[in-house]
C-alpha cells in the first residue's frame, strides 16, 4: 500500500501536481475559438453569397410582397420593370 501511495505521489510531482491538466484546457479554448470563427465566417459569407446569386434583393422582396396582397400586378409588373432597367444599366 504504501509502494503504491509513493508511486502515486511521484507521478503527481512529475507531471506537475494538480495543474497537469489544466495546460490543455487553454490549446482546446483557442481551437474551439478558431473554429466557432470560421463557421460563423463562412456561414455569413455563404447567406451573402447565395442571397446575391438567387437575387434575393430587391425582386425576392417585391414577390414577397406581391404573394401576400400588398401590391397588385399591375404595380408588381411596373416595379419589376424598374430594378430590371435599373440593374442592366450597373453592369
Amino acid at each position: 500500500m504504501n509502494a503504491a501511495l509513493i508511486a502515486a505521489q511521484n507521478a503527481a510531482d512529475h507531471w506537475g501536481g494538480p495543474w497537469f491538466p489544466w495546460f490543455l484546457l487553454f490549446p482546446l479554448f483557442w481551437f474551439l475559438v478558431l473554429i466557432l470563427f470560421f463557421v460563423f465566417a463562412r456561414r455569413f459569407w455563404w447567406r451573402r453569397h447565395w442571397q446575391e446569386a438567387s437575387g434575393a434583393g430587391a425582386e425576392s422582396v417585391l414577390r414577397e410582397r406581391y404573394a401576400r396582397g400588398e401590391i397588385d400586378e399591375t404595380e408588381y409588373r411596373q416595379r419589376l420593370e424598374v430594378l430590371r432597367a435599373d440593374r442592366g444599366k450597373s453592369r
